[in-house]
């Protein structure tokens, strides 16, 4: 996500980071004083995450959930962030993601995705690039999509980005 998000206020209350690796964007979050849950898979990334909360005396939670089964998470948030995760999922998989997301978020809230585009043109193996009309078509069901801008996602190392869509979305 870009710091301006946070900095304007978009990113608020209830926060939760799908995906979240080693816990950036929720340790974003918390910073700005918010209550941020990071979920991911990778038990290391999350210790890694923890690790990270400590280090800079934040407050965040970490759990180890599958985020292909958000619709069975029995909680809810005001902001929902996905930095990397929509553009590893494909077909039924980001379907089944997409709805999940909308359950989890209440009803006028925002979800901040940041995704691989079609624009890139390196080679990302089983990444599933989406097109502009990809997330329009994922996210036509429940949701106001209210941008969808170029964006990269900086990498440590060569090439240094990838090209990539920043998303803004309401659930309706």
């Amino acid at each position: 996500m870009q710091p301006a998000h946070a900095e304007a206020g978009a990113i608020r209350g209830r926060v939760l980071d799908a995906g979240c690796g080693t816990g950036e964007h929720t340790l974003m979050a918390a910073g700005l004083g918010l209550d941020a849950t990071g979920i991911d898979l990778a038990s290391r990334a999350l210790r890694t995450a923890e690790d990270k909360a400590r280090v800079r005396g934040r407050t965040a939670r970490f759990l180890r959930y599958d985020a292909r089964e958000l619709a069975t998470f029995s909680e809810q948030f005001d902001t929902a962030l996905d930095c990397g995760l929509f553009h590893v999922l494909g077909g039924e998989v980001r379907t089944a993601y997409v709805a999940g997301l909308r359950t989890v978020l209440r009803s006028g809230r925002r979800c901040f995705l940041l995704c691989i585009s079609d624009r890139e043109r390196g080679d990302w193996g089983t990444v599933h690039r989406a097109s502009r009309s990809d997330v329009e078509a994922a996210f036509s069901d429940g949701w106001r999509i209210d941008s969808v801008e170029p964006s990269a996602i900086h990498l440590i190392g060569d090439p240094g980005h990838v090209e990539a869509w920043l998303v803004a979305l309401t659930r309706t």
